[in-house]
Protein backbone atom coordinates (compact mmCIF):
# COMPACT_ATOMS: atom_id res chain seq x y z
CA UNK A 1 0.00 0.00 0.00
CA UNK A 2 2.94 2.32 0.82
CA UNK A 3 4.46 1.30 -2.65
CA UNK A 4 1.03 2.29 -4.52
CA UNK A 5 0.35 5.61 -2.50
CA UNK A 6 4.32 7.10 -3.52
CA UNK A 7 3.68 5.91 -6.97
CA UNK A 8 0.52 7.65 -6.92
CA UNK A 9 2.38 10.67 -5.36
CA UNK A 10 5.55 10.50 -7.89
CA UNK A 11 4.56 8.92 -11.06
CA UNK A 12 3.65 12.79 -12.80
CA UNK A 13 6.95 14.10 -12.11
CA UNK A 14 8.65 11.32 -13.26
CA UNK A 15 6.84 11.64 -16.30
CA UNK A 16 7.43 15.37 -16.98
CA UNK A 17 10.53 14.51 -16.17
CA UNK A 18 11.40 11.87 -18.47
CA UNK A 19 9.84 14.18 -21.26
CA UNK A 20 11.87 16.54 -20.50
CA UNK A 21 14.84 14.69 -20.91
CA UNK A 22 14.16 13.07 -23.96
CA UNK A 23 13.36 16.40 -25.46
CA UNK A 24 16.90 17.46 -24.43
CA UNK A 25 18.48 14.54 -25.57
CA UNK A 26 16.68 15.02 -28.87
CA UNK A 27 17.82 18.97 -28.87
CA UNK A 28 14.58 20.05 -28.32
CA UNK A 29 14.14 23.35 -27.09
CA UNK A 30 12.50 22.20 -24.35
CA UNK A 31 11.23 25.50 -22.38
CA UNK A 32 10.42 27.15 -25.58
CA UNK A 33 8.67 24.40 -26.59
CA UNK A 34 6.48 24.51 -23.22
CA UNK A 35 5.83 28.27 -23.58
CA UNK A 36 4.21 27.88 -26.93
CA UNK A 37 2.33 25.29 -25.83
CA UNK A 38 1.10 27.33 -22.86
CA UNK A 39 0.64 30.18 -25.38
CA UNK A 40 -1.60 28.07 -27.56
CA UNK A 41 -3.47 26.82 -24.87
CA UNK A 42 -4.51 30.01 -23.43
CA UNK A 43 -5.59 31.24 -26.78
CA UNK A 44 -7.76 27.99 -27.02
CA UNK A 45 -9.37 28.83 -23.21
CA UNK A 46 -10.37 32.44 -24.76
CA UNK A 47 -11.48 31.07 -28.28
CA UNK A 48 -14.42 28.50 -26.04
CA UNK A 49 -15.57 31.42 -23.07
CA UNK A 50 -18.30 32.43 -25.74
CA UNK A 51 -19.40 28.84 -26.37
CA UNK A 52 -19.25 28.02 -22.45
CA UNK A 53 -20.84 30.77 -21.45
CA UNK A 54 -23.99 30.15 -24.11
CA UNK A 55 -24.11 26.74 -22.46
CA UNK A 56 -24.10 27.59 -18.96
CA UNK A 57 -27.02 29.99 -19.61
CA UNK A 58 -29.20 27.25 -21.63
CA UNK A 59 -28.51 25.53 -17.98
CA UNK A 60 -29.73 28.31 -15.79
CA UNK A 61 -33.06 28.99 -18.01
CA UNK A 62 -34.13 25.36 -18.08
CA UNK A 63 -33.91 24.79 -14.69
CA UNK A 64 -34.63 28.11 -13.48
CA UNK A 65 -38.02 27.85 -15.86
CA UNK A 66 -39.36 24.98 -14.48
CA UNK A 67 -39.17 23.25 -17.68
CA UNK A 68 -37.63 20.42 -15.67
CA UNK A 69 -40.26 20.11 -13.35
CA UNK A 70 -42.96 20.37 -15.96
CA UNK A 71 -41.08 17.29 -17.81
CA UNK A 72 -40.48 15.14 -14.67
CA UNK A 73 -44.14 15.43 -13.85
CA UNK A 74 -45.32 14.42 -17.07
CA UNK A 75 -43.50 11.17 -17.08
CA UNK A 76 -43.54 10.66 -14.06
CA UNK A 77 -46.23 8.24 -14.09
CA UNK A 78 -43.95 5.88 -17.21
CA UNK A 79 -41.18 6.23 -14.68
CA UNK A 80 -43.57 4.70 -11.72
CA UNK A 81 -44.80 1.82 -14.68
CA UNK A 82 -41.19 0.92 -15.30
CA UNK A 83 -39.17 1.13 -11.81
CA UNK A 84 -37.22 4.15 -12.44
CA UNK A 85 -37.09 6.57 -9.35
CA UNK A 86 -37.94 10.30 -10.74
CA UNK A 87 -35.28 11.90 -8.67
CA UNK A 88 -32.81 10.49 -10.86
CA UNK A 89 -34.30 12.50 -13.82
CA UNK A 90 -32.60 15.56 -13.38
CA UNK A 91 -29.38 13.85 -13.39
CA UNK A 92 -30.10 11.36 -16.72
CA UNK A 93 -31.14 14.91 -18.33
CA UNK A 94 -28.36 17.20 -16.56
CA UNK A 95 -25.61 15.09 -16.71
CA UNK A 96 -24.68 14.88 -20.80
CA UNK A 97 -25.12 19.04 -20.85
CA UNK A 98 -22.71 19.73 -17.30
CA UNK A 99 -20.80 17.72 -15.66
CA UNK A 100 -20.39 19.80 -12.40
CA UNK A 101 -24.49 20.17 -12.68
CA UNK A 102 -24.88 16.61 -12.63
CA UNK A 103 -22.36 16.24 -9.55
CA UNK A 104 -23.92 18.68 -7.39
CA UNK A 105 -27.38 16.95 -8.64
CA UNK A 106 -26.18 13.59 -7.55
CA UNK A 107 -24.37 14.60 -4.47
CA UNK A 108 -27.36 15.75 -3.79
CA UNK A 109 -29.27 12.78 -4.02
CA UNK A 110 -26.36 11.11 -2.24
CA UNK A 111 -27.01 13.49 1.09
CA UNK A 112 -30.65 12.86 0.73
CA UNK A 113 -31.05 9.36 0.45
CA UNK A 114 -27.97 7.96 1.40
CA UNK A 115 -25.03 6.23 -0.39
CA UNK A 116 -26.44 2.78 -0.24
CA UNK A 117 -29.86 3.43 -1.27
CA UNK A 118 -31.16 2.64 -4.60
CA UNK A 119 -31.41 6.04 -5.81
CA UNK A 120 -27.84 6.70 -4.77
CA UNK A 121 -26.23 3.61 -6.09
CA UNK A 122 -28.12 4.46 -9.32
CA UNK A 123 -27.27 7.99 -9.43
CA UNK A 124 -23.56 7.23 -8.76
CA UNK A 125 -23.98 4.62 -11.59
CA UNK A 126 -25.64 6.86 -13.88
CA UNK A 127 -22.67 9.47 -13.01
CA UNK A 128 -20.02 7.14 -14.30
CA UNK A 129 -21.60 5.81 -17.02
CA UNK A 130 -22.60 8.98 -19.46
CA UNK A 131 -20.35 11.91 -20.49
CA UNK A 132 -20.72 15.77 -20.44
CA UNK A 133 -21.56 15.50 -24.04
CA UNK A 134 -22.49 18.96 -24.99
CA UNK A 135 -19.37 20.07 -23.03
CA UNK A 136 -17.68 18.02 -24.73
CA UNK A 137 -18.75 18.78 -28.36
CA UNK A 138 -18.82 22.77 -26.89
CA UNK A 139 -15.01 22.85 -25.90
CA UNK A 140 -13.32 20.60 -27.95
CA UNK A 141 -15.09 21.08 -31.37
CA UNK A 142 -15.30 24.71 -30.21
CA UNK A 143 -12.01 25.11 -29.88
CA UNK A 144 -10.88 23.40 -33.51
CA UNK A 145 -13.59 25.10 -35.47
CA UNK A 146 -15.77 22.56 -35.92
CA UNK A 147 -18.95 23.36 -37.23
CA UNK A 148 -21.10 20.14 -38.83
CA UNK A 149 -21.59 19.01 -35.21
CA UNK A 150 -24.92 17.56 -35.98
CA UNK A 151 -23.82 13.71 -36.49
CA UNK A 152 -21.49 13.53 -33.35
CA UNK A 153 -24.62 15.25 -31.05
CA UNK A 154 -26.76 12.65 -32.44
CA UNK A 155 -24.29 9.68 -31.59
CA UNK A 156 -23.07 11.43 -27.91
CA UNK A 157 -26.24 11.12 -26.99
CA UNK A 158 -27.67 7.80 -28.34
CA UNK A 159 -24.01 6.84 -26.44
CA UNK A 160 -25.89 8.66 -23.25
CA UNK A 161 -29.16 6.91 -23.65
CA UNK A 162 -27.55 3.54 -23.43
CA UNK A 163 -25.58 4.54 -20.49
CA UNK A 164 -28.63 5.48 -18.73
CA UNK A 165 -30.30 2.51 -19.76
CA UNK A 166 -27.32 0.04 -19.02
CA UNK A 167 -27.12 1.95 -15.46
CA UNK A 168 -31.03 1.25 -14.23
CA UNK A 169 -30.56 -2.24 -15.38
CA UNK A 170 -27.52 -3.34 -13.82
CA UNK A 171 -28.08 -1.52 -10.81
CA UNK A 172 -31.74 -3.01 -10.61
CA UNK A 173 -30.20 -6.60 -11.11
CA UNK A 174 -27.28 -6.07 -9.01
CA UNK A 175 -28.97 -4.38 -5.97
CA UNK A 176 -32.71 -5.03 -6.81
CA UNK A 177 -35.70 -2.59 -7.65
CA UNK A 178 -36.04 0.25 -5.55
Amino acid sequence: MAFITALSIWLIPIIIGLILVHGTIKRVPTYETFVEGGKEGFNIAISIIPFLLGMLVAIGVFRASGAMDMLINAIKPFLQAVGIPAEVVPLAIIRPISGTGALGLMSDLIRVHGPDSYIGRLASTLQGATDTTFYVITVYFGAVGVKKIGDAIKVGLLADLVGIIASIVIVAIVFGTM
